[in-house]
């Protein structure tokens, strides 16, 4: 086949289209019988094209490999469509999990509860569920714990190509100012209230534990 010609970029969008994962671009050249680069070359113009006539898809690279997805603005059609409830949602001790197994991968179980502050095993049976998170290996320190790290698909589901776009963590620290400003709050809450004073200014009266007994002392009660 003809690197250049119009039947390689048809084949690449027919195999891009019935693949239910991203396809890799080796496995790509392999069955259309052109260079890796041509691969490139041409997913390169496709996405470009898909773009320029402002389609409701795109050609993007995602988990080591190419796949079709919608287009971001097509977003709240794409909702509409999607029956409520017809995937379930991750929990917020799930999601927590799997942000701190994203970030620290590759880690243990024990690791990600330490982490947590909580025992994490039911989290990670779910992720491990949903095949988001997998086994990778044991570590080789003492009790060989099992260590794992996220999957393919947990990069497609992000649109990522690899972890390494994930942002950055000092993305959602908050800054020196925000801080400062929280600390001081705290302090502030902290302190105990002043006794209010009279508002005609004079002294309030020491506190008396009885009525009078006329000779100046109290009479116990």
């Amino acid at each position: 086949m003809t690197d250049d010609s119009m039947e390689a970029r048809r084949a690449v969008e027919a195999i891009v289209m019935v693949a239910d994962e991203p396809v890799a671009p080796g496995l790509i050249a392999q069955l259309v019988e052109i260079s890796i680069d041509r691969v490139e070359a041409v997913c390169a113009r496709l996405a470009e094209e898909y773009r320029s006539e402002e389609r409701g898809f795109e050609l993007v690279r995602v988990a080591g490999g190419y796949c079709f997805r919608s287009h971001p603005d097509a977003e709240s059609y794409v909702k509409r469509f999607v029956v409520s409830g017809q995937s379930a949602r991750l929990s917020s001790a799930a999601l927590e999990t799997l942000a701190i197994v994203a970030y620290k991968q590759p880690l243990s179980r024990a690791q990600v509860s330490a982490i947590r502050g909580v025992n994490a095993e039911g989290a990670m049976r779910t992720l491990q569920q949903r095949g988001l998170v997998q086994e990778i290996g044991r570590d080789p320190g003492p009790g060989s714990a099992r260590l794992f790290a996220t999957t393919p698909a947990f990069l497609q589901r992000l649109g990522l190509d690899s972890v390494d776009e994930l942002p950055p963590l000092v993305d959602f620290v908050p800054g020196a100012e925000v801080i400062e400003a929280l600390e001081a709050s705290l302090m502030a809450d902290s302190r105990p209230n002043p006794i209010p004073e009279p508002e005609d200014g004079s002294s309030s009266p020491a506190p008396t534990h009885g009525p009078e007994d006329g000779s100046g002392g109290v009479v116990a009660v």
